[in-house]
């Protein structure tokens, strides 16, 4: 036995080894680019296991991998940021071949490779996200109350685990697909939904009830710290029909007088998902080494057009600036993951940011200061096919107009991910849109991100740290095509869940 568990443990040290050796074998680290099945990796790993042999060497040319300079891989990421799934190109109008370097609309999301989604069901009503370690319940059921969604999650039990909690909008944005397509709006054709729908089971609203096709909301745990529509309490949620992030009050609706409705996804494992570690680095970058991501301190000053975002980008680049030429616009994801959801301007005098990060102030539509709305590199896709409304998030409050409440208010809350027209003059454009009034701006701020480097940017590693205890029994696998490590008991169980 004692033998077993010292050749067990030899194997885990091995692979690690292994792993180095790879990384530095090459010119710059490898991709984390998700390519190739983890699920065949991790078979891989249990078959080897079995054998009680350190398995063979991954080579180079094996699929799955590529070498590509500015990634981590490092075992102390704890926040990862899964790709957006979107694979095609657009311009300001439908989708396009992808542009070639200093075309316009050139480094949009789809031309850049993240962490592309990994899923595995447990077939015991429970899905296991192979990126981020958290567990998923896998059908939402019936909607519910935010009253409700609070009390049943400290009795959930699903799978024979009790630990089920309802996840923060970090937590619950990781499953966006902006592979999915919006049905709101005219026209409206047959639409995706902006979640994997071959592991999550999704409904659309109920319009045979008086729903619209797009109530399809589903609840987080993080409540806005201040508050919407003149005064309501306020919980976001993530809206898989059409694509956003949005502040919702709780209060009770004319169709639903006990309260407004959401779907609930239960959430359990790493709880620390979400949660930033900025570094600031003193030469103007900040580097979160929760995500591996560095980001610009400062913003971009003025509000630009989505196609000049993307080319102030490039220009910095060939500027190399802050000492880097691989600067890119983030994607809606990478973007979200920075907004700092206990502050807003209303109870912080403040962005929704850590202060770490130079914001810029603007005078809103309502005259008052507020801070802006960023661009994403991420395409809104209407069911129809028209790309024209890219990605922004609030930083500042998501205004409406809403006659109702005298005129401007803040309608969605600080943090909340909308759509913007991607060109065109603003005074061609009614300045609101949308049954609460959202503001159109046209002219949103950028911030600039990249991957940290293995070589540039080290981040120290948690595993110094571990208890040896826990390798006992168990294969330490760190997959290529991800940036977690996973403690694989000899069943080919996932551990640290």
């Amino acid at each position: 036995m004692i033998k077993n568990k010292i050749i067990r443990l030899f194997l885990a040290v091995f692979l690690c080894f292994s792993l180095a050796i790879i990384i530095l074998a090459g010119c710059g680290s490898a991709s984390i680019n998700d390519e190739g099945p983890i699920e065949e990796a991790a078979s891989y790993q249990e078959e080897a296991a079995e054998e009680n042999a350190a398995p063979e060497e991954i080579s180079e040319d094996e699929e799955g991998y590529e070498e590509e300079a500015g990634t981590v891989i490092n075992g102390s990421i704890t926040y990862t940021i899964v790709d957006t799934g979107q694979a095609d190109c657009y311009n300001d109008s439908g989708e396009i071949n992808c542009p070639q370097p200093g075309d316009p609309f050139y480094g949009q999301d789809g031309q850049s490779d993240g962490i592309q989604p990994a899923y595995a069901d447990n077939e015991d009503g429970t899905i296991t996200d192979l990126n981020t370690g958290l567990m998923w319940q896998k059908d939402p059921g019936q909607k519910m109350t935010y009253k409700e969604a609070i009390a049943g999650a400290e009795t959930f039990d699903l799978a024979g685990y009790d630990d089920w909690r309802l996840p923060t909008i970090k937590e619950l944005y990781s499953l966006i697909l902006f592979s999915g397509t919006d049905p709101s709006g005219p026209e409206a054709r047959e639409a995706v939904p902006f979640i994997d729908t071959d592991y999550f089971i999704f409904k659309y609203g109920d319009e045979a009830s008086g729903e619209r096709i797009i109530d399809s909301q589903f609840a987080s745990s993080t409540k806005y710290i201040s508050t919407t529509m003149d005064g309501a309490d306020t919980v976001f949620g993530v809206n898989f029909a059409d694509g956003r992030i949005k502040g919702y009050g709780t209060g009770p609706l004319r169709n639903q007088p006990e309260g407004k409705e959401f779907f609930v996804l239960h959430v359990r494992g790493n709880t620390g998902y979400g949660i930033n570690d900025f570094i600031d680095k003193g030469d103007g970058t900040i580097s979160d080494n929760a995500s591996g991501l560095m980001w610009s301190q400062a913003d971009s000053g003025d509000g630009m057009s989505w196609e000049d975002a993307l080319s102030w980008v490039q220009q910095k680049n060939e500027e190399e600036y802050l000492g880097y030429s691989d600067w890119r616009l983030p994607d809606a994801k990478e973007l979200q993951s920075i907004v700092d959801y206990s502050r807003s301007p209303d109870t912080t005098d403040s962005a929704a940011i850590d202060p770490v990060f130079v914001v810029s102030e603007i005078i809103n539509e309502a005259g008052t200061k507020d801070y802006p709305f960023y661009w994403t590199s991420t395409t809104h896709i209407k069911s129809n096919g028209m790309g024209n409304n890219a990605v922004y998030v609030s930083f500042g409050r998501a205004l409406g107009y809403m006659e109702v409440f005298g005129g401007w208010v803040d309608v969605h809350g600080a943090g909340a991910q909308r759509s913007d027209p991607k060109s065109g003059d603003p005074d061609d454009f009614p300045s609101y849109f949308g049954p609460q009034g959202d503001v159109r701006r046209l002219y949103n701020h950028v911030r600039c991100v990249r991957d940290l480097s293995l070589a540039e940017d080290p981040i120290e590693a948690n595993s110094q740290n571990a208890d040896t205890q826990a390798l006992e029994g168990s294969t330490l696998f760190a997959p290529i095509t991800g940036r977690t490590a996973y403690l694989i008991d000899m069943q080919g169980n996932i551990e640290n869940q």
